[in-house]
């Protein structure tokens, strides 16, 4: 609420400032998974936030303009005439803008034929009249003529963040004129944006003096006779230009409008439409903002209620007894780190009340107590983030069983899409509880603190996580999603806590020597590529090689770019299919190797003190449900070239096992596609056990099997892979290097053949349009609102994500199954064999003396039975020495 007993009105010029966040913000560095450029939205959005925090408005309105057809354009065609066309990035954000505004419960305005500048300008009279106290935040220095003492217009220097409050003292000790002689001033010296011209020779100062003088326009006009010098020579010469510009730089304060100031009230805003949008948008950091600049659906209470008790030496055990036998919320504070842990606090919520337990300080009865509740299966348990308490407590010597409710794993289900899944995040978008600010934690969200500041916070910590448990049972019971969660992510999670803490062993003298092949490769691809042009450059700079390739070797042109040309990987690699340059032959090298080098060097930094590499496994980073991997990225090890392949040379099989193991699925996605489709034409291939590529090459080239060749198998299998990820003509046309038009018949004879798949893939996109998202095989969902965008861009991202949503989704989902059951079966067995890694469909196993027939067969049984398809799941085995070695 405004400090002044008067109501405020806020007016914000919607498209003048969206331009400006757009140009504020790099656009690189904002997009969606969807390739949504949101630089402008998010910086309205954050601009916005601020203004509500900052100005306390009571009432709040933002316009657009329509186009830039107005009546000034009917009577000066050339108004505006001169700005350069408005970016495609920046108009596919406009009406993302308005889909922020509209769930804010924002009131916006626009009008035909009229300005946003003069929506406001009539909103601004009308809220002065009405007793408002106006803010109005404008781009355009039009606005000035608004000011008087009871409208301030906020205009950027800067970006949007840093806004100066032009009140009518500013506008003259700037201008040397008041508000109301602005527009005057405007008239003489022009205005270069809209293509206004001024009087040559007059600037601020002259226009200042004259005003002074004359007292307005009209008094200049009367008195022009008597203005001499050259400066009045070019005034009479011009001075119909200057009058047209004063009636065009006129706002007008009457048009008619639909609504009326007092209906602009500031209301509260559903956290449901906010939160659904803002993660469309994969805004995270701004939703805490919103919440703490002004209220939502229900005002954020300062904390959520709890009652911490404190405990004697000694009393846990009837604690735990009395308030969590039957199950409780576990918060763990701790950290985990190459495969290991160490866990600190727990706190504790149940039946209502919490306590906050020391682990490092615990009276030894309440240690054996804590243990054995930790310890029991039977007894329910909700935690945020179980992957990282199981870590952290083993470190510990603890051990966590019972885990029924996960609110991260939960949330990461419901919501696929976020970018992250903060236990802060989730108590403010629903349990509408904010959690404050506090500088010893770099201003990031915790919660309220008492004089046993670590202790309340994680007994507030496991209510919030005890009330979000409750929240999200609910939200997975709606969507079917509950047994995902039950039956597959929690019992996923701890054989990724085995797998981390195991570890891969590496070879670190192959890594070193492997190391300085690459530094020696990199150098002689350098020299290879300056002997072509005859001297030395910087091939990481795309300055000198835009001058290389462009100018000294005159190559063909890439992509425009606003530094020039573009460098970037694809285009260079594109420019050298084009021409065969050897100069980019070398630099493709050059770079290529470069990246090897790095993975190697990034590998050695990541070998832990008992030689081995524990990577981090990430449950809730790929909408799709696959599995990430980081500190290293094993995922990413190249395995299409032959140094590439190089890398897996690296990891070994340990100290005291026999060897290592690899098994994957064979064309599971096709598989997967034959069941989704029910295509009588694959499922039978399937079944029968042909070559897959070499079957579907002879259905489309109307060949025998046995006629199919080499380059006829690579077409299909291109394209049998590619519709899995909604491959277009023109996209198979590239991949192939051959006419789009030919790319069109071969997709078109695939489609005569195999009519289930057409008609499948068909079917998803308009199923998914119709629901609002895909779903695999085992009920994962995944929503996906931009497949009814008006935006072309949005949507055909959207539907591509529809076709390959559900394929690679049951590919994760199946694979993750199998990890499951592979585990379970070598612990039921009693062997020492151990899951060691998941690589996209591939697992490597650490196979212990003495147990290679019995684990190769346990693979393929429990792979095998991951899933029920109308096809056969088939897996392929391989033994080895080192990663690459055991490769099939």
């Amino acid at each position: 609420m405004s400090s002044s007993s008067r109501p405020r009105l806020l007016l914000v010029d919607g498209h003048s400032m969206a331009y400006r966040a757009f140009y504020a913000l790099p656009a690189e560095n904002f997009a969606t998974t969807t390739g949504q450029t949101t630089n402008a939205v998010f910086g309205f959005t954050s601009m916005l936030i601020n203004l509500m925090r900052d100005e306390q408005p009571t009432h709040m309105a933002v316009a657009f303009d329509v186009s830039r057809k107005s009546f000034r354009t009917d009577e000066y065609p050339e108004y505006k005439a001169g700005r350069d066309k408005t970016p495609d990035e920046f108009k596919s954000q406009v009406p993302l803008i308005r889909e922020v505004l509209s769930a804010l419960e924002i009131t916006t305005l626009e009008k035909e034929g009229f300005e946003a500048d003069d929506l406001i300008a009539t909103l601004a009279q009308q809220g002065t009249e009405a007793g408002y106290e106006v803010l109005v935040i404008s781009g355009d220095r039009d606005t000035f003529q608004l000011v008087n003492p009871h409208v301030t217009v906020l205009y950027p220097r800067k970006g949007v963040s840093d806004l100066m409050r032009m009140t009518p003292d500013a506008v003259e000790a700037r201008y040397g004129v008041s508000p109301q002689r602005y527009p005057d001033m405007a008239a003489l010296v022009g205005e270069t944006s809209d293509n206004l011209p001024g009087v040559p020779g007059v600037g601020d100062k002259t226009a200042a003096k004259w005003i002074t003088k004359y007292g307005d326009l009209d008094g200049i006009i009367a008195g022009i006779d008597g203005i001499g010098g050259k400066v009045g020579q070019n005034l009479r010469d011009h001075l119909e230009q200057v009058m047209l510009n004063r009636r065009l730089n006129a706002l007008l304060t009457d048009v008619e409008l639909p609504q009326q100031v007092s209906g602009m009230e500031v209301r509260e805003w559903d956290r449901t439409a906010v939160a659904e949008i803002f993660n469309a948008l994969e805004f995270r950091t701004l939703f805490e903002r919103l919440a703490a600049a002004f209220p939502g659906e229900e005002a954020a209470e300062a904390e959520l209620e709890h009652n911490l008790q404190a405990l004697n030496p000694g009393q846990l055990g009837t604690w735990l007894e009395t308030n969590a036998a039957s199950g409780a919320a576990v918060d763990v504070e701790g950290q985990t780190s190459r495969g290991t842990g160490d866990a600190w606090r727990i706190g504790i919520a149940a039946s209502g009340v919490q306590v906050s337990l020391d682990l490092t300080a615990l009276d030894p009865a309440d240690e054996a107590a804590l243990a054995q509740w930790l310890g029991t299966a039977d007894t329910p348990k909700a935690v945020h983030d179980v992957k990282l308490a199981l870590l952290a407590l083993r470190g510990r010597g603890l051990e966590l069983r019972g885990v029924t409710m996960d609110t991260a794993l939960a949330a990461y289900l419901r919501f696929p899409d976020m970018r992250g899944y903060a236990l802060e995040d989730l108590s403010m978008r629903h349990l509408n509880r904010a959690l404050q600010a506090d500088e010893a934690n770099d201003g990031q969200a915790m919660l309220p603190l008492s004089e046993d500041a670590d202790a309340e916070r994680s007994a507030v910590r496991a209510q919030a996580i005890a009330e979000l448990g409750e929240v999200f049972a609910g939200l997975l019971d709606d969507i079917g999603a509950s047994e995902l969660l039950t039956d597959l992510e929690l019992p996923l999670a701890q054989v990724l806590v085995d797998m981390e803490m195991a570890g891969i062993a590496a070879d670190t003298a192959y890594l070193h020597d492997l190391a300085s092949q690459f530094d020696a490769r990199v150098s002689q691809a350098a020299n290879e590529a300056y002997d072509v042009i005859g001297r030395e450059v910087n091939l990481s700079s795309p300055k000198q090689l835009q001058e290389v390739l462009f100018e000294q070797l005159d190559l063909p042109k890439t992509r425009k770019i606003k530094t020039g040309y573009s460098t970037d990987a694809a285009s260079l690699a594109d420019l050298h299919q084009k021409t065969e340059h050897p100069f980019l032959t070398y630099l493709l090298t050059h770079r290529d190797v470069i990246r090897l080098r790095q993975t190697v060097e990034g590998l050695l930094r990541s070998v832990a003190d008992d030689g081995r590499i524990h990577t981090t496994f990430q449950q809730t980073i790929a909408a799709t449900g696959r599995l990430s991997s980081t500190d290293p990225n094993l995922q990413n090890i190249p395995v299409r070239t032959d140094e590439g392949r190089r890398i897996r040379e690296a990891f070994v099989v340990g100290e005291g096992y026999e060897t290592l193991f690899t098994a994957d699925y064979s064309q599971i996605e096709m598989r997967i596609m034959a069941h989704l489709s029910g295509d009588a034409g694959l499922i039978s291939a399937f079944h029968a056990g042909e070559d897959l590529h070499s079957y579907v090459g002879a259905q489309v080239f109307n060949v025998d099997p046995d006629e199919v060749s080499g380059a006829m198998r690579a077409k299909v299998k291109a394209m049998s892979f590619g519709l899995v990820y909604g491959l277009s003509a023109f996209g198979l046309s590239k991949q192939l290097d051959i006419s789009a038009g030919e790319a069109r018949g071969l997709m078109d004879e695939y489609f005569a053949r195999f009519g289930g798949v057409r008609d499948y893939l068909a079917g998803v996109v308009e199923e998914a349009r119709r629901t609002g998202y895909t779903e695999t095989i085992m009920g994962r969902r995944r929503y996906l609102p931009d497949l009814n965008s008006d935006n072309r861009q949005r949507r055909e991202m959207a539907e591509r994500m529809a076709l390959n949503a559900p394929i690679q989704g049951s590919a994760a989902d199946i694979i993750k199954k199998a990890m499951c059951l592979v585990a379970d079966a070598l612990t039921a067995a009693k062997m020492k064999s151990r899951l060691l890694l998941q690589v996209h469909d591939e697992l490597i196993v650490e196979v212990a003396p003495g147990e290679h027939e019995a684990v190769e067969q346990l693979l393929r049984t429990h792979m095998g039975a991951a899933a029920q398809l109308s096809v056969p799941l088939e897996v392929h085995v391989g033994a080895g020495r080192s990663w690459h070695e055991a490769a099939h």
